[in-house]
C-alpha cells in the first residue's frame, strides 16, 4: 500500500472507482434513484478528467490498483473521499484521511472541512469532525442529504 499524488493516467480508473463506490452503497441507505442522481450514466469521463486534473487527489494504491482517493483543496476543503468497494472496511479511507491531516499541517492549515454523505459521516466523526449543518443538495433533480463538518487541525 502506498499513497501517491495524482497523475492523469489514473483518471479513468478513479472515475470508475467513484461510480462503482456510489452504486455499491446499500439501497436501504441511498435509493437507486439517489445513487443514479449522484453518479449518473453515461459516465462523463472528459468532465471527470478535467476535474481530477484540477483537484489532483491523493491516491492509495494496492497491488497497482487505485483502492481509494481523497481531494484536498488549498483552503482545507475535502471535496471527495471514495474507496473501491472491494477495499472498503480495511482502513483505506482512514489512511487517506491521516495523509490529508499531515499535508494540512505541513501547509499550515488551521481547519479542514467537508460535506460528508450519510455513509462517510462516521469516518469524519472518528477524526473529530463536528457537524455544523445538515444540507439538502439537488443533483439531477433529486434531493440528496449531506453534512457540513469541520475540524481544527
Amino acid at each position: 500500500m502506498e499513497i501517491i499524488e495524482y497523475s492523469s493516467s489514473w483518471a479513468e480508473e478513479i472515475t470508475n472507482l467513484f461510480y462503482n463506490s456510489v452504486h455499491a452503497i446499500d439501497s436501504s441507505i441511498y435509493s437507486n434513484r439517489e445513487k443514479n442522481a449522484w453518479a449518473p450514466k453515461p459516465i462523463d469521463y472528459g468532465k471527470w478528467k478535467c476535474r481530477l486534473d484540477d483537484k489532483k487527489p491523493y491516491l492509495l494504491i494496492i497491488r497497482g490498483e487505485v483502492a481509494g482517493f481523497i481531494e484536498l483543496e488549498s483552503d482545507g476543503h475535502i471535496d471527495c473521499t471514495y474507496v473501491l468497494p472491494k477495499y472498503q472496511n480495511i482502513g483505506v479511507a482512514t489512511l487517506l484521511l491521516q495523509h490529508v491531516f499531515s499535508v494540512a499541517k505541513e501547509l499550515g492549515l488551521k481547519n479542514l472541512y467537508v460535506e460528508a454523505s450519510f455513509v462517510s459521516k462516521p469516518l469524519f466523526e472518528k477524526f473529530g469532525f463536528i457537524v455544523k449543518s445538515k444540507n439538502e443538495v439537488i443533483r439531477n433533480g433529486v434531493v440528496l442529504i449531506n453534512y457540513s463538518m469541520l475540524v481544527r487541525v
